[in-house]
């Protein structure tokens, strides 16, 4: 990654000679833009975040997009590749505030969102705010509780507020829902809604760590690695709420041309022209890739947007939001298949 140079380190000929020689100047560095500073302290997040967890690079970096772009993220993997210690460990290396939250079929939305309380001492009833009014809540295996706590969360993921005895309650800033869920085991979980579902950003899904990354886990464990005991894995915060904000700001500033905005919508309506596709692409979809793919874009040192910035960032944005024909589910074609053909049918602007 190449960084812009905020000062030109070559010296300028003075415009008398000096009468005297003298003493050749100190060499003047380069001194690193504070879009570089940034992305150089969203990089050590990865080194950190690596201390802890193996393989799982791709996860990581969509972590930070979401955090970049005020994003919620659906983490789906099968038991066993980390992804609830990705999201402790990532937690760990921001100075935020986090809060877990186990999803059971016994959860009511009060004990997400908070509930009103009887004080005996003032005789009154008061808020008693849940574990959402957090800066990243780890919602742990979501889809295992009814939907009807699922829909506590749709007002705190989109309005970013709690409305509770008529009164409206603002959540931290930032506010990000972390979920993880099981792909593979359906007895006593509930699928997620399309509502709510479109309300993540992203959808990553976490695979078996390849087999050299799977040894250095081994490794890790054989050496004493806690997975419990981030501290003694050495995993230190990096990163607080003021340098993400300004990281924030600056991927925000990603300029966009009007031919990838219009490339942005040809994609999202051949979405819904795909005769394998029953549900296509909303509006929102599309505001969410175009989101994604800017700060993606300013990771990569980017300040302006290409079309290989919206395809790095297609799938993740977009699996979770579309649905198959039951004839082509049947055929056994996947989500990811269809939006790859779309992705190669679609002509990408010069």
């Amino acid at each position: 990654m190449t960084d812009p140079i905020a000062n030109d380190p070559i010296p300028r000929e003075a415009t008398a000679a000096p009468a005297t020689p003298a003493a050749p100047a100190a060499p003047v560095a380069p001194a690193a833009s504070p879009d570089a500073e940034l992305r150089a302290a969203l990089n050590r997040v990865r080194v950190e975040v690596g201390k802890a967890v193996v393989g799982q690079d791709g996860a990581v970096t969509g972590l930070i997009i979401a955090l970049l772009t005020r994003g919620h993220v659906l983490l789906e993997g099968v038991p066993g590749v980390a992804k609830t210690l990705l999201v402790r460990t990532l937690s760990r290396t921001l100075e935020l505030d986090t809060r877990r939250l186990q999803f059971t079929p016994d959860l009511m939305p009060g004990d997400v969102t908070g509930s009103l309380a009887y004080d005996p001492r003032t005789g009154e009833f008061a808020f008693r705010e849940g574990p959402v009014f957090t800066n990243i809540l780890l919602a742990d295996e979501i889809n295992r509780t009814p939907p009807k706590t699922q829909s506590a969360l749709l007002e705190a993921m989109e309005e970013r507020q709690v409305s509770a005895d008529g009164i409206t309650r603002p959540l931290p800033d930032p506010f990000m829902v972390a979920a993880t869920q099981n792909p593979i085991e359906y007895e006593g979980t509930y699928a997620l809604p399309e509502a709510q579902l479109d309300r993540f950003l992203l959808k990553l899904v976490l695979d078996v760590p390849e087999r050299d990354a799977e040894i250095s886990l081994l490794r890790r464990h054989a050496d004493g690695f806690d997975p419990h005991d981030l501290a003694a894995a050495g995993v230190e915060p990096v990163l607080g709420a003021a340098e993400l904000a300004r990281a924030r700001s600056a991927a925000a500033a990603v300029r966009v041309s009007d031919d990838v905005l219009a490339y942005l919508v040809d994609l999202a309506r051949a979405t819904r022209r795909s005769p394998s596709m029953r549900l296509g692409v909303s509006p929102r979809g599309t505001t969410g890739l175009l989101a994604a793919a800017k700060a993606w874009a300013w990771l990569t040192g980017h300040d302006s947007l290409t079309p290989d910035h919206v395809q790095a960032m297609l799938l993740p944005v977009w699996r979770h939001r579309v649905q198959l024909r039951p004839e082509a589910e049947l055929e056994g074609v996947s989500v990811d298949q269809v939006l790859r053909g779309i992705v190669q049918q679609v002509q990408v602007p010069l």
